[in-house]
């Protein structure tokens, strides 16, 4: 699977790409990450991808036509079905991100584009040549890079290869603990430690949050 993110701050993503499971599974070329400056497709002398916004107010808002063009040239980079294919713009007046989408994407996606914003915002058409608008959750951050990352991590871990165990990726997440059994009075749960497998289990159960 191949993920391509358009940013104006590629840098961001540097020891990101270069840490633990990611750069071990585009090592093995199960994916492929690939970080696109903006600026690449802006014009003029000073490359600018931002302007003043319509009707005033503070701040710049991202132009539309390099992200036109970039989008026109990375999605043409691969061969895909469109159904294989999702551009997903990151806003957050987006629909909210989740785990059946993660599933969803890693199951039947070659090829995910991401979209990621600065400044004051991006111009409103660039939903035009979205799929998708996106959110990560119910609050603002300074850009889309940090969502961005937050998806293909998301997504990637389920792609079949890049997490060693299958029980890894599909899981209850319950409250796990390790040695010491006691530290400063806090005691690990005794049935962990009773060595009842069934027991053991049925805590667990009891006390996870199943993942969708």
């Amino acid at each position: 699977m191949r993920f391509d993110v358009i940013t104006i701050f590629p840098e961001i993503f540097n020891s990101f790409l270069k840490e633990s499971l990611l750069d071990k599974a585009q090592d093995k070329r199960i994916i492929k990450i690939n970080i696109h400056n903006l600026r690449n497709w802006a014009e003029g002398k000073h490359k600018i991808v931002d302007d003043k916004p319509f009707g005033g107010g503070p701040g710049m808002v991202l132009k539309i036509e390099p992200i036109y063009k970039a989008i026109k040239v990375i999605s043409n980079k691969l061969k895909v079905k469109s159904k294989e294919k999702k551009i997903i713009f990151l806003s957050p007046r987006g629909k909210k991100f989740n785990q059946a989408m993660a599933k969803n994407w890693a199951k039947n996606l070659k090829q995910l584009i991401i979209i990621s914003g600065r400044y004051e915002g991006v111009d409103e058409r660039v939903k035009k040549i979205a799929d998708e608008t996106i959110s990560v959750g119910d609050f603002i951050t300074l850009g889309g890079e940090i969502p961005a990352m937050a998806i293909i991590e998301s997504v990637a871990r389920l792609v079949p290869g890049v997490v060693g165990k299958k029980s890894s990726i599909e899981k209850l997440d319950f409250p796990q603990y390790t040695r010491p059994e006691v530290f400063k009075n806090w005691r690990v749960p005794k049935v962990l430690v009773s060595g009842n497998h069934k027991k053991i289990e049925e805590w667990r159960k009891k006390h996870s949050k199943e993942i969708k």
